[in-house]
């Protein structure tokens, strides 16, 4: 009987699992379940903690039960910044507001202002308080739903509670804890003033998760969700982390000199480096890996966005998209998108909107406005390449 692996991702737009058959390095199976999501036109994305459960079950009733039997171990990688408030019996409090959700500026400039400026942030934690980081959707929750906040007990991102409702154990690695906004990046420990500036009045530390080592289990699979999900209890559950850092150890970039590109809903260039990377612009996110090291990181909120909308616009399939986007020359003459469908985090504009721009009478054609649509997703990352140190 071979022995597998079941890699676990919760994404924005689905669940995704994987068997490996890590013994003779194949792929045993696979599968994927969507999700829903609420959007709001004050910025707000959010989804249900319930919904990646359910996706998750989906996912898994896919698999056959006799190679299900062969998992050993589980690994979550999941879609990073978003804000789960849990009870202190572990129930979920109300939706999760998502990395995407733009809803959070007010809240970012209170912390910001409270913590002495943006470029204190910098000096302190590492990273400014932008509205797709944890730390303002703490905030607005406090702003708006008091009663609920002061029930709230426990602090999680998306693949922390999947590893919570697969253990039962509160646990954070610091690869995904570094983009909440809190986290002392240089040292890898919570940043005290910062949580000071968020709330004095609450002891943030009874809230947050210990921090543990990726290398370490977060915990075991209890029997409920092993029955639920067709696995065996007891194996253990890795730490995991946010679906960049995962993607970068998957990639290869765990050492100076290598560069990934991921493009999906958001768009995101990173790279290995032996030392804390603090950018004085604040473009880059200033990030710990799950590797050891740091991860300076730019993340753009709008990359297939832009083409997604178009595609469905004109009622075209992924392959007949390429087709007539090709039929345009590069620049599609003349014809600009600015891709800020979903606002836009670098450059910050977290109220922004999208635009076409430079039509006329002659250039206005499906080919160019497809092709504006992708060249958008891709300037929009080419901006951050000069800004990683070389």
């Amino acid at each position: 009987m071979m022995n597998t692996v079941l890699g676990i991702d919760i994404g924005t737009q689905s669940s995704k699992v994987l068997v490996y058959d890590f013994e003779n390095h194949r792929i045993a199976a696979e599968a994927q379940s969507s999700h829903r999501l609420i959007h709001r036109d004050d910025g707000t994305r959010e989804q249900e903690a319930q919904w990646w459960l359910d996706a998750l079950k989906a996912c898994l009733e896919q698999i056959p039960p006799k190679l299900k039997s062969t998992v050993q171990a589980i690994g979550v990688s999941g879609q990073q910044h978003g804000f789960g408030a849990l009870d202190q019996q572990g129930e979920v409090l109300c939706p999760v507001m998502l990395w995407c959700d733009t809803s959070t500026v007010d809240e970012c400039e209170e912390i910001t202002l409270r913590f002495g400026g943006e470029k204190a942030l910098l000096k302190g934690p590492g990273n400014p308080i932008l509205p797709g980081y944890t730390a303002s959707k703490i905030l607005w929750l406090k702003n708006h739903h008091p009663d609920l906040y002061e029930k709230m007990a426990h602090i999680l991102l998306p693949h922390d509670y999947i590893n919570f409702w697969l253990s039962g154990k509160y646990t954070m690695e610091r690869g995904d804890a570094s983009g909440t906004g809190l986290l002392d990046i240089r040292n890898g420990i919570w940043h005290r003033a910062i949580l000071k500036a968020l709330d004095p009045d609450r002891d943030f530390s009874k809230l947050l998760p210990p921090l543990i080592e990726s290398q370490r289990s977060a915990g075991r699979l209890l029997e409920e969700p092993a029955r639920e999900l067709g696995l065996t209890p007891g194996i253990p559950v890795a730490s995991g982390g946010g679906d960049n850092m995962m993607g970068a150890i998957g990639t290869g970039t765990v050492s100076p000199g290598v560069i990934t590109v991921s493009l999906g809903t958001s768009g995101t260039l990173y790279g290995f480096s032996d030392s804390p990377v603090i950018d004085p612009a604040g473009d880059l996110a200033a990030f710990c890996s799950s590797s050891g090291g740091w991860l300076p990181l730019l993340c753009t909120m709008n990359c297939t966005v832009a083409t997604e909308l178009n595609r469905n616009l004109f009622g075209l399939s992924v392959k007949e998209l390429d087709m007539e986007a090709l039929k345009a020359p590069p620049g599609a003459e003349g014809v600009i998108t600015l891709p800020f469908f979903n606002g836009e985090r670098v450059p910050n504009l977290p109220r922004g909107k999208g635009s076409i721009m430079g039509l006329n009478s002659d250039n206005m054609s499906q080919a160019n406005l497809l092709r504006s649509a992708m060249e958008s997703g891709i300037y929009g990352l080419k901006t951050g390449v000069d800004r990683f140190p070389h």
